[in-house]
């Protein structure tokens, strides 16, 4: 089959792109998916340079990627959920980048969505909601959301909004409207940061959901009153220096699953925009990973196997 491969750790020329890879079959109680579309997260190229070893070791060759939209192809003995033909969403066991891929955790896909829109709701989707979740927002109170036109921020703006909270949202000048579109208040990242936030909210902020790992946990601390009491980072590697809360994972596969079928749910219904910035052939996919790694992807990065 057609995937992406890569045999040691190093930058996204370790990516190789091959015809020839073996296809993974479904055993029992698998299936196995057709892919139609792949995501792009920052989480790959962080395993693709050996930086996440100490907490999840990759077998090497790899396939990378763990998002995927496509269409049920095979179906394991025991398997009752799904049939062949299914269109599904969800995570990958064996590899989303590649032509076929055993599923993980994976929904039924609504019609409404097209396969980029599909396997751009996954792993933005689940953060985001593990994170306000961990925040225990609610309604009626201020979410300071740094990072909040890209992938996992956008959703996170949404969600949030979704539960009453308002939402300030650090953001460069040109994604200001963007970020306004999605119910959100714009702030300008960046020196001054704390006074803008203070203006923008008197009230002062009840939670920091920081997706943008820039630095700016300690301006966050100051507007929580000098706390790191609900501040949650997802990307930024200095969060134990400030005793700020560093979200890796840990969802409960029932969690996941139900928070998936919501939001393709709400996606399907336009209740939840997502924003494509990108899609690339398989055969680009280290250029996909060079774009996120720069951290200017501008929104979600696909490929298209």
């Amino acid at each position: 089959m057609r995937a992406i491969v890569f045999e040691e750790f190093g930058g996204p020329d370790v990516l190789r792109f091959t015809q020839d890879a073996e296809a993974p079959h479904a055993g029992a109680g698998e299936v196995r998916v057709a892919v139609r579309a792949a995501g792009v997260n920052p989480i790959d190229y962080k395993i693709r340079r050996g930086w996440m070893e100490q907490m999840a070791p990759t077998p090497l060759p790899s396939v990378p990627g763990t998002e995927l939209a496509g269409v049920v192809d095979e179906v394991g003995e025991g398997v009752t959920g799904f049939v062949l033909g299914d269109e599904v969403v969800g995570w990958s066991a064996t590899g989303a980048y590649a032509e076929y891929a055993l599923a993980g955790t994976v929904v039924r896909k609504p019609t409404g969505l097209s396969w980029a829109e599909a396997a751009a709701i996954p792993v933005a989707g689940e953060t985001a909601l593990r994170v306000l979740d961990a925040l225990a927002l609610g309604d009626g109170e201020t979410l300071l959301l740094h990072g909040a036109a890209g992938a996992v921020g956008s959703v996170a703006a949404q969600l949030a909004v979704a539960r009453g909270a308002t939402v300030i949202g650090t953001a460069s000048p040109a994604n200001h409207e963007f970020v306004a579109s999605l119910g959100a208040t714009p702030v300008t990242y960046g020196e001054g940061l704390v006074d803008r936030v203070r203006e923008a909210a008197p009230r002062g902020v009840d939670a920091v959901f920081d997706a943008s790992g820039m630095g700016a946990l300690p301006d966050s601390i100051a507007l929580r009153g000098g706390t790191a009491d609900r501040v949650v980072t997802i990307a930024d590697a200095r969060a134990g220096e400030y005793g700020v809360a560093f979200s890796a994972g840990g969802t409960s596969p029932e969690r996941k699953r139900a928070g998936l079928e919501e939001n393709v749910r709400l996606a399907a219904g336009g209740a939840l925009r997502l924003r494509v910035a990108r899609t690339f052939a398989l055969s680009d996919a280290a250029r996909a990973q060079e774009l996120s790694e720069s951290g200017h992807a501008g929104g979600k990065l696909v490929l298209t196997p």
